[in-house]
């Protein structure tokens, strides 16, 4: 399967698979998609809500690391401990992960050897990645994995639903919902009918949220 670099529309990178026709993030702004679905409306929204203590965040489709990244950033911005396990079945490759811009975008170049950090770091075992930050990534596919743990957040970053429908069932929703503690929130970009009737009839509180550039909304799920 080819996947290439990709420039988009905030001048960040992203990943291209001309076979599926999809991308890993939005053409209109990888960063800017990121910071707004996964940050401002998750982290943040969680970090408010719980004062202290670890925040534990699920990551599924680690991809570019970018959203671990900027997870990464705020953590020790806010001094705040996080535990984050995410999910890839297909890692990318050293030399398609060693060219992504995101330090230059965000005129931050400490965060190149943070994201390298993050790329280079073992697979399925505990890595601690700065005093604020332990990674866990689980290299597999979600439909077989069984989560012994709870959350308190969830960035869900698969395909879009016409590319990976098996990502956005009932089946898989309640396997999510079942893995948030109370009042653990689910986070997306993705805002289909379909998608939220899957979340609602497990039980999930939904919220439809303002979307970043070129997208009218995005989805808050509570627990």
């Amino acid at each position: 399967m080819e996947r290439r670099i990709q420039i988009t529309a905030d001048g960040s990178h992203t990943i291209s698979i001309p076979e599926w026709n999809v991308t890993y993030h939005s053409i209109h702004g990888a960063v800017q998609e990121s910071l707004h679905v996964y940050i401002r409306e998750g982290l943040k929204y969680q970090l408010s809500k719980k004062a202290d203590g670890i925040l534990s965040v699920l990551e599924m489709g680690f991809g570019t690391g970018l959203n671990a990244l900027l997870t990464l950033r705020e953590s020790a911005r806010k001094g705040r401990h996080i535990y984050y396990q995410t999910i890839e079945q297909h890692p990318l490759t050293q030399a398609e992960t060693d060219p992504l811009n995101y330090d230059e975008v965000l005129d931050e170049p400490i965060l190149h050897s943070c994201l390298m950090t993050i790329h280079s770091a073992s697979w399925d075992e505990d890595v601690r990645i700065n005093p604020y930050f332990c990674l866990h990534k689980t290299h597999a596919a979600l439909q077989d994995l069984a989560f012994n743990g709870s959350f308190d957040l969830i960035y869900y970053d698969a395909f879009d639903p016409l590319v990976q429908p098996e990502l956005w069932t009932e089946e898989i929703f309640e396997k999510l919902y079942n893995c948030l503690v109370p009042g653990g929130i689910l986070v997306t970009y993705s805002c289909k009918g379909s998608v939220r009737r899957a979340m609602k009839s497990v039980g999930f509180i939904v919220e439809k949220l303002p979307g970043p550039s070129h997208k009218r909304e995005i989805v808050r799920a509570i627990r």
